[in-house]
């Protein structure tokens, strides 16, 4: 593994705190510097892209502009904060001191996947892999590009290899999950949904996962639980208030899913699935419902 240089980690320590997360998947920050696949909270992940946190790193690579670590750190932090080709240009960088750096690779991967540049990501995450084998992020990455592409045994293959060598990652599950999920092999993704849930704590993507799985095998009951736990977790999450009205939709339960409609309508009121839940329940505008 390519170690941090002593006046590197000297220099960086409050900023590797918080910056050792890579980029996005989902809305799940992943760690792919070797890592576990830490999850970040709100306030970890504004404190890691925020203009004082890279300012940080700016200086970091500054003081030594020959070391690649420094410049894949500040790499992944610019691709966190949408700063894409910023982010590429470092990548770039540390690949051209040190053409064997796998992280870098399968960070620079991660960027091209976000921007939908599934090609050029690919390609990165074979590199990544051909330089380490058990490079278990380079397959969650490589097989959530594969699921874009429509090549579903391929990331199913990527995906199991990933668990393998990382069972502990609770994203390896989900993304998994999601595979499943969008084959229609619902129980199939309940189950990888609910080891996911195991492993990661205060997301609500996970828990909405499974209940739109559980809505597709006819549990209306056990899907409202979910939601109920998505929108505790994540207030905000316009996906959790939509998926939770439909839930108690499919319950009966009018009020509830008015009440989850109108907190969606709320966050955005143009998100056309709020609306014509709101509409299909009876929902009134300037009516005050109590979503629980």
């Amino acid at each position: 593994m390519y170690r941090v240089s002593t006046s590197v980690r000297a220099a960086t320590h409050a900023a590797l705190l918080v910056a050792a997360a890579a980029l996005t998947a989902c809305s799940t920050t992943l760690d792919l510097s070797g890592g576990g696949g830490t999850v970040a909270t709100e306030d970890a992940e504004a404190q890691a892209t925020s203009p004082a946190n890279i300012a940080s790193l700016t200086e970091v690579v500054q003081r030594n502009p020959n070391d690649a670590q420094a410049y894949n750190m500040r790499g992944s932090v610019l691709g966190r904060a949408g700063r894409n080709q910023e982010a590429l240009a470092d990548f770039d960088r540390a690949i051209g001191i040190d053409a064997n750096y796998a992280q870098a690779y399968a960070n620079r991967g991660q960027v091209h996947r976000q921007m939908g540049k599934h090609d050029l990501a690919l390609a990165d995450y074979n590199k990544a892999i051909a330089l380490d084998q058990n490079y278990a992020l380079a397959y969650l990455g490589r097989g959530q590009v594969y699921r874009a592409q429509g090549r579903a045994l391929d990331a199913l293959n990527d995906f199991n290899r990933a668990i393998q060598m990382s069972p502990g990652n609770g994203q390896m599950y989900y993304q998994r999950g999601l595979l499943y999920q969008a084959q229609a092999q619902h129980k199939f993704a309940v189950d990888d949904f609910s080891t996911a849930l195991g492993l990661i704590q205060q997301q609500a993507e996970p828990f909405i996962a499974r209940g739109l799985s559980r809505l597709a095998l006819n549990d209306p009951k056990a899907a409202a639980s979910d939601l109920d736990d998505a929108v505790t977790v994540e207030p905000q999450n316009l996906n959790a208030w939509t998926s939770r009205g439909l839930a108690y939709e499919r319950l009966g339960d009018k009020e509830k899913a008015a009440g989850s409609y109108a907190r969606a309508l709320n966050i955005s009121k143009d998100h056309d699935p709020a609306k014509k839940g709101f509409a299909r329940v009876g929902g009134k505008t300037g009516v005050t419902y109590q979503p629980f």
